[in-house]
């Protein structure tokens, strides 16, 4: 079965990997709307695969692009190689779209392309007995409409009031806390998370969760002060509040310790560095004073020109 469909595969890859073969195939089966916006003498093959290992026995994996009207597009095309149809096909052929598209922007474009996909069918069962519209794919193919064909839903808590965000329930101190996390100080903000915090009760992990991230991400003027509030303002916390508090003191001298270990290495790679040029140098000069005197000359100028001692040189003379 593998062999058949091998043959099948490569009898197509070969026709349209002819560009002139695939200009007549493009120019014949392309919507005639979609015809019209292309310029069939810019075709070119895009080189690249984007299907699953595992697809690419059933999968012609072919990609042209072409300029038009509207600026590069893609037009894909996919050949189907099983005898019985596939129900889910045309799910396949947007994934592989969306694949293309991705290609597209990862060669530095930054729109998306129009991604075409073309079946081409050659199964016993004739006619193609399955719907090449994706929605069909869906249980409720008008759900799936109203939500795939406009604007996705915007949850923009940068531009939700407080006043309404306060009436979000379980959801509030988490959307009021992500608002105001990089503009306002948390230290002023704690009434209000307070107030969210008894009004809503959270399980010991969320809230941990939350007073770190308040703590390490947000613009907090005074971290330990804050959480002293939140212990006395939310007092079913406070327990917690305090092991934050104690974790986040050890934590601070750990950082410390470690800060202190890597600049006393620092220092000590600096100071081995300058101990180690220094004393490179002086072992240039007393191979210097070594052949000055061995040359006869007096030891005032040898002292003054290598910058010795006369105890070095005393002991350069004795060894």
């Amino acid at each position: 079965m593998k062999k058949t469909l091998s043959h099948h595969d490569s009898l197509f890859k070969k026709f349209l990997g002819d560009i002139t073969i695939a200009k007549d195939f493009l120019e014949i089966h392309l919507p005639e709307n979609i015809r019209k916006l292309c310029d069939f003498s810019t075709l070119a093959m895009e080189s690249g695969s984007f299907i699953e290992p595992d697809l690419r026995s059933q999968c012609s994996d072919m990609l042209y692009s072409v300029q038009t009207t509207a600026g590069k597009g893609y037009i894909y095309t996919l050949i189907e190689h099983q005898s019985r149809p596939e129900k889910l096909m045309t799910f396949r052929l947007l994934r592989y779209s969306v694949a293309a598209m991705h290609q597209h922007l990862e060669q530095g474009n930054d729109t998306l392309p129009v991604v075409i996909p073309l079946l081409f069918y050659q199964g016993k069962t004739s006619p193609y007995p399955y719907s090449t519209d994706w929605f069909d794919c869906f249980a409720d193919p008008e759900l799936a409409k109203s939500v795939y064909t406009q604007a996705f839903p915007l949850v923009d808590v940068t531009a939700i009031p407080d006043e309404e965000i306060i009436k979000h329930r379980r959801v509030a101190l988490m959307e009021l806390v992500m608002k105001h996390i990089r503009a306002r100080d948390m230290l002023e903000f704690s009434h209000e998370i307070a107030g969210l915090l008894n009004q809503y009760v959270i399980q010991p992990e969320l809230f941990k969760g939350l007073m770190y991230y308040i703590v390490e991400r947000g613009n907090t003027s005074d971290a330990k002060q804050f959480l002293h509030q939140i212990a006395e303002k939310a007092d079913d916390y406070r327990e917690v509040v305090m092991t934050i508090a104690e974790q986040l003191r050890r934590e601070g001298e750990q950082k410390g310790i470690l800060k202190g270990i890597q600049k006393g290495k620092l220092e000590g790679i600096q100071e081995g560095i300058q101990k180690g040029k220094l004393e490179g140098e002086k072992q240039a000069s007393l191979k210097i004073a070594r052949q000055l005197l061995e040359k006869g000359v007096e030891r005032d100028i040898v002292k003054l020109s290598t910058g010795l001692t006369d105890a070095e040189l005393r002991k350069l003379f004795n060894d």
